[in-house]
């Protein structure tokens, strides 16, 4: 059983992981506007790695096995990360690998992890 406040602090990092994923994604579309053709780039990269999050890291994801999940979630971020440092974003690109480590860290927490395999 998990207590109100552990649950509370939980949703909270799982609400933060979702932000995660959305600041991934912007990035992805801020390194499009960078290239060209920017009208092409800015919405397709993040849409490819939607499709890629959806097919293999989301929790209910169709081939997400264990191996396959975390090599995708790394390997999105670590891109994001890339991207954004080659945009010219230096410095964003270095608060998100910090705020991406920290807030995934927490969600693999047992306690976290609880909540997630609940629903």
């Amino acid at each position: 059983m998990i207590g109100p406040v552990n649950a509370i602090f939980g949703w909270c990092v799982l609400a933060l992981v979702f932000v995660d994923e959305l600041l991934a994604m912007a990035a992805f579309g801020v390194w499009g506007w960078q290239h060209d053709p920017r009208w092409l780039l800015v919405w397709l990269l993040p849409v490819v790695a939607m499709t890629v999050w959806f097919l293999f890291a989301s929790p209910k994801a169709r081939y997400g096995s264990t191996p396959v999940r975390e090599v995708a979630k790394v390997a999105v971020f670590a891109l994001a990360v890339l991207a954004l440092a080659d945009a010219g974003h230096e410095t964003w690109a270095v608060a998100l690998l910090v705020f991406s480590v920290v807030v995934n860290g927490l969600a693999l927490l047992p306690s976290i992890r609880i909540l997630v395999e609940r629903e």
